[in-house]
């Protein structure tokens, strides 16, 4: 009769002892209640895997799609990012006579999720014939679009209605949870698509794809069930708000603030290069089948949660988290020279090594500089230094994913047109070209990040204590 309770007990210890989002739950958030609102977080998990991993693949290797025009489909979603301070500012301000802010927009987040899904298939079939190509990139390019807006537009009221809901002291906690209930739904998204696609026919592609339609709807539904209470007062009040410029002038006017910036656009640009190269390699250089590359989408999270963790652990304990930036930068830089040598060496191991790292060294400048950003902003504008940091690294991530589909294809041209030797005349060149550059990068940016580092770090620290990765912003 002793043991059962003794053993709650400890298995509760271990949950507060090791995981940052043990403690989340509240009165008026019940863990159940939590857990089914990041559901939408899983559903966004499921549809960045599709678009940055399968579908990049398959255009690609499979559909022998150009990786330049694959590139710019896949930056499409991200330029869209930089419109999330809008939108959360609209959500914010969103006036209805139903008493709702947040459910509208997670409502039409996850139509335009579900609908550039339901357009996919149909562009795919397009792009097999040749007398439909253009027509079929067109419907491609509007299918990456509409998901990716939605997966913004969801992602930001979500995480609004998450930090409305929950008391002051627990909304750390429930970002936190958030955060990694997407890096959860990133892996398994990744290894259930790969283990579905080992045999991998265009049928069974398009089944995947409406599968993950359907199934987006049914979790954010689901997620947004009675979750916002309806306030009218809120949602008809005739207060008139600043105006944005304002309150960017005075923001950008703070010491370091430029210079972070221009780091944290830097090293965005970096790790988002090989966004759509890592899994053609995969498929071109060492020949791995569409499940088996899926999968390096499925190492890239787990790297990036460990350093979630790691981060977490760090920054309680008073690191300056502009260190662990540089850090991540360090991380990125061998983790590329480790999927260079992968071709050489032909070693599938060495590749997922570097993933996994790939995914460790961006967590980590991610987490990093977000919470430097945060520390640049007052009490009254948190939510604007997470605009500034989510659409400064969306931009540079979107024109790094475009300039590295188009350097890998011009390079592998000129390389195979015999311009740099026999040695080089090779496709593995074009890919190699592109993680050179992306190391490059990574060493410009610890440049740009050498004088800020241990700026303001009391003040950065002393927020950071019981880190719970607040309004991050995914």
């Amino acid at each position: 009769m002793n043991e059962r309770p003794s053993a709650v007990t400890f298995w509760q210890a271990v949950g507060t002892r090791f995981l940052p989002f043990a403690d989340a739950a509240s009165t008026e958030l019940p863990l159940g209640r939590l857990l089914r609102l990041a559901l939408f977080q899983v559903s966004v998990g499921l549809a960045a895997v599709l678009l940055n991993g399968t579908l990049n693949r398959v255009l690609i290797v499979e559909l022998d799609t150009p990786t330049w025009i694959v590139a710019l489909m896949i930056a499409i979603p991200l330029l869209v990012a930089p419109f999330r301070a809008l939108i959360g500012y609209r959500s914010d301000t969103h006036r209805s006579v139903l008493g709702w802010r947040r459910v509208p927009y997670i409502w039409f987040g996850t139509l335009g999720q579900f609908g550039g899904l339901a357009i996919m298939p149909f562009a795919l079939i397009l792009i097999t014939r040749p007398d439909t190509f253009v027509v079929g990139v067109a419907a491609a390019c509007l299918s990456f679009l509409l998901t990716g807006a939605g997966m913004h537009v969801t992602q930001t009221a979500g995480l609004a209605l998450a930090t409305d809901i929950a008391p002051d002291d627990k909304r750390p906690r429930v970002v936190a949870l958030l955060y990694v209930m997407l890096l959860a739904g990133m892996m398994l998204a990744a290894f259930t698509i790969g283990n579905l696609l080992v045999a991998f026919t265009a049928t069974k592609l398009i089944q995947v794809i409406q599968g993950a339609a359907a199934l987006t709807m049914a979790l954010n539904i689901i997620a947004l069930w009675k979750q916002e209470a309806r306030n009218t007062g809120i949602t008809m009040s005739t207060a008139k708000n600043p105006h944005f410029s304002e309150i960017w002038a005075a923001f950008t006017a703070r010491p370091n603030t430029k210079r972070l910036l221009l780091a944290i656009g830097l090293g965005a640009m970096a790790f988002a290069m090989q966004d759509a190269l890592l899994e053609p390699y995969g498929g071109q250089i060492l020949a791995l089948s569409v499940g088996s590359t899926t999968a390096l989408t499925g190492a890239w999270a787990t790297g990036a949660l460990v350093a979630f963790a790691y981060s977490g652990k760090r920054l309680a304990a008073g690191t300056d988290p502009l260190r662990l930036a540089g850090l991540g930068a360090v991380a990125g830089i061998a983790a590329f020279l480790m999927t260079i040598f992968a071709a050489p060496l032909m070693s599938v191991p060495l590749l997922f090594a570097g993933a996994t790292v790939i995914g460790l060294g961006t967590g980590l400048f991610s987490v990093g500089t977000m919470i430097a950003a945060m520390g640049l902003s007052g009490s009254n504008n948190a939510g604007l230094a997470l605009g500034a940091w989510g659409a400064v690294q969306a931009s540079c991530a979107g024109l790094g994913i475009a300039l590295g589909g188009l350097i890998r294809d011009g390079m592998a041209h000129f390389a195979l047109a015999d311009g740099m030797g026999t040695t080089l005349a090779d496709r593995a060149t074009g890919y190699g070209t592109v993680f050179s550059l992306e190391i490059m990068l990574l060493l410009v940016t610890m440049v740009a990040l050498g004088p800020v580092i241990g700026r303001d770090t009391e003040r950065v620290n002393g927020e950071a204590k019981g880190f719970g990765l607040s309004e991050f912003p995914t």
